[in-house]
C-alpha cells in the first residue's frame, strides 16, 4: 500500500503536464505489482478542481469519474481523529492543510507517500517520502 498525493494523479491525467509520462509509467507499474493505492477522500475534489480549473468543468467531472475507476484506489474517510492528526501534522511541520491530511493518511497506517511536492520532505523523517 501506498498513499498517493493528488498531484501525481492530476498529472497522470493532463497529458500536456510535465510529469506526465513519469506518473503514467509510475501507475502501470504500481498495477502490475498489485500495489493497492490509498488517498484521503479529499483526492477527488482537489483533482477535479484541478482538472477543471485547467480545463472546464466537465473534464474535471471526467477525472473524478477516472479516479473512482480506478479499482486499486482505496479513498480514506476524514474523520475527527484523522482530522487531528492532520492538524498536529501541519503545526509540527509546516505543511498546508490538505498536505497535512495526505501525510496524516500515510502516518496513520505506516506506508509511503509519493508525490511531486518538494513540501513533503518537511516530514520526510517521520513518513517515507517517495517521488513516482
Amino acid at each position: 500500500m501506498i498513499v498517493v498525493d493528488a498531484n501525481v494523479f492530476v498529472s497522470l491525467l493532463v497529458a500536456a503536464d510535465a510529469h506526465h509520462e513519469r506518473c503514467v509509467a509510475w501507475l502501470r507499474a504500481q498495477l502490475s505489482a498489485g500495489e493497492m493505492l490509498v488517498a484521503p477522500a479529499i483526492l477527488l475534489p482537489e483533482v477535479g478542481g484541478a482538472i477543471s480549473r485547467r480545463a472546464a468543468p466537465d473534464a474535471g467531472r471526467e477525472a473524478m469519474a477516472a479516479l473512482k475507476r480506478i479499482r486499486a484506489l482505496r479513498l480514506v474517510p476524514v474523520d475527527a481523529k484523522l482530522a487531528g492528526l492532520a492538524a498536529e501534522l501541519a503545526v509540527a511541520h509546516g505543511l498546508r492543510g490538505a498536505d497535512a491530511v495526505y501525510a496524516a493518511v500515510a502516518d496513520s497506517l505506516d506506508i509511503s507517500l509519493v508525490t511531486l511536492d518538494a513540501d513533503f520532505r518537511r516530514v520526510a523523517g517521520r513518513i517515507e517520502i517517495v517521488a513516482p
